[in-house]
């Protein structure tokens, strides 16, 4: 998620989804030019953005909390950049800048993009390594491999991945990105469209999910994680926030019991904090809400209900383990937990 053109910008001009600038990749052998080295990058993320939230949750599965570091966000960044004033002196303690931004511009002066997370740091430089969405999580689980915890899942694997690209192809061009043209949508034909396509996209995903635990294969796969940190928000944010509001996914039996499941399985609830996500959204996009005004529900409780998915089948992690409790500083506030 980017700052581009500043916080009011959001909803005065139709969304689109701009490319990665910073494309490198970590990799084994460092083929790409940047090495594998435990210790050595910083992960920075808001807890607000579903982009960054998929890198948190690859992380926390992957049992890669000692190798590769974790910096969170303010969910409210300014027109600066993303900002690091929830830690002590408005700073980040291992990069030791106020702004994202810093990195970025350590990186390349004057870059003229926006500033957007989940970005990946080199420590002893300060410059930024990569700010590439789709490929970090697909790294995390085939070029990390070697800092994996014990048991960690595979979250790609080989025979699956051509189903797995497909299924995520879909949700993110109906899905993950249909939420923001509905939002930011400035005419009504423009929204209107963006919120059908997304409708029915859910519908066919319902209709898969029926007959099926997770969406490709019997063990989570990256696709149910892209598709999760969408679902996560949608109630909260995107059903009223963004007006798509053709219906609340609570009314749909099979998606809130899919999203709930998900939500109980470690490695993904402990990672979501809905206060980060209903105050970025209502309070950074002024031009869409600009009485920054943040609505105090919906009722978190339901998160914790039993799903039944389990009469399914699948094994959320096959033939490995859940991850461990989570760190004692990367627990996510009572605020922003059921």
């Amino acid at each position: 998620m980017s700052d581009t053109d500043g916080n009011e910008a959001y909803g005065r001009k139709s969304f689109k989804r701009s490319k990665s600038h910073f494309t490198d990749r970590i990799t084994a052998g460092a083929r790409e030019g940047w090495p594998l080295e435990a210790g050595r990058y910083r992960l920075v993320v808001s807890r607000a953005c579903p982009w960054a939230s998929r890198a948190v949750i690859s992380r926390r599965l992957l049992g890669l909390e000692d190798a590769l570091s974790l910096a969170i966000a303010d969910p409210l960044q300014d027109d600066r950049s993303w900002r690091f004033t929830l830690d002590a002196d408005g700073r980040d303690p291992v990069l030791g800048i106020r702004f994202l931004s810093e990195a970025y511009d350590a990186r390349e002066t004057d870059y003229p993009g926006g500033v957007s997370v989940p970005a990946i740091v080199d420590v002893p430089s300060g410059r930024l390594v990569t700010n590439d969405f789709q490929q970090i999580t697909l790294d995390l689980a085939t070029e990390w491999t070697a800092l994996h915890r014990e048991g960690a899942p595979d979250l790609y694997p080989a025979r699956l991945r051509d189903e797995i690209d497909e299924i995520m192809e879909e949700v993110y061009e109906d899905v993950n990105n249909g939420v923001y043209r509905a939002g930011f949508a400035t005419e009504q034909e423009e929204y209107a469209a963006a919120c059908e396509r997304l409708f029915r996209r859910l519908e066919l995903l319902s209709a898969r999910l029926a007959r099926r635990r997770y969406l490709v294969g019997e063990t989570i796969t990256e696709a149910d994680i892209r598709l999760f940190t969408t679902l996560v928000r949608f109630d909260a944010v995107y059903h009223g926030h963004f007006k798509c509001n053709r219906w609340k996914l609570t009314e749909d039996e099979v998606l809130w019991a899919y999203v709930r499941d998900l939500y109980q399985t470690p490695g993904f609830g402990d990672t979501v904090d809905f206060d980060h996500i209903k105050r970025h959204y209502y309070q950074v996009h002024t031009g869409i809400n600009p009485t920054r005004i943040v609505p105090l529900g919906p009722d978190l409780s339901g998160w914790l209900t039993p799903h039944g998915r389990e009469e399914l089948g699948g094994r959320p992690f096959g033939d490995g383990t859940p991850p461990g409790p989570v760190p004692e500083g990367e627990r996510v506030p009572a605020a922003g937990r059921p």
